[in-house]
């Protein structure tokens, strides 16, 4: 288990390959694919949708990384990620990976649909992440800076669950992960 922050692309491309085979959920009752192959899912849909943001499509590269870092905690996933990242990628990065759960919170308040299509794994996590936002949470998010790349990257997390699709390799990302990481 690796809990001190991630202090080079090296480090973080290792971290990045040792969740290929892990799970969201320790009895593996969560998302279909490991976190590697949806945290790929996720970043190649960013990279599509949002092709000028390398930053949120990193963001969606690393945002589950926290489920490796510190087992079990579903709900302090996002944080245990940022804070993991943030001196190498920077605040924004940091903050989107922590944001994904609070936009998951968001989007079940404001999003019947979404709500309705979360899959069993993110319904049981979003009890333990806090609930659906109360109108108060809700409209001081939408205030966030990082409001609408929040609310992309939880789409991308949403859709990036597809059993065998096929992404770009892992070493595809690291010239991305470098640009971001030499932009700070």
């Amino acid at each position: 288990m690796h809990r001190e922050p991630v202090s080079s692309v090296d480090e973080l491309m290792t971290l990045l390959a040792d969740c290929a085979d892990a799970w969201d959920m320790p009895d593996r009752s969560g998302d279909p694919v490991d976190i590697l192959d949806h945290d790929r899912q996720c970043a190649e849909l960013l990279r599509r949708d949002f092709p000028a943001d390398e930053e949120l499509q990193v963001a969606g590269l690393v945002h589950d990384i926290g489920h490796v870092l510190v087992p079990g905690d579903g709900a302090g996933h996002g944080m245990h990620g940022g804070n993991a990242v943030r001196g190498l990628l920077g605040d924004r990065v940091a903050r989107l990976v922590e944001l994904h759960v609070v936009a998951k919170r968001y989007l079940a308040a404001t999003d019947s649909v979404h709500a309705a299509a979360l899959s069993p794994s993110s319904r049981r996590t979003l009890v333990a992440q806090g609930g659906p936002m109360t109108p108060g949470e809700s409209a001081a998010f939408e205030r966030d800076p990082d409001f609408a790349a929040a609310i992309a990257l939880r789409r991308a997390d949403d859709a990036g669950k597809v059993v065998g699709l096929i992404v770009a390799p892992l070493g595809a990302w690291r010239p991305v992960v470098e640009r971001v990481a030499g932009a700070r």
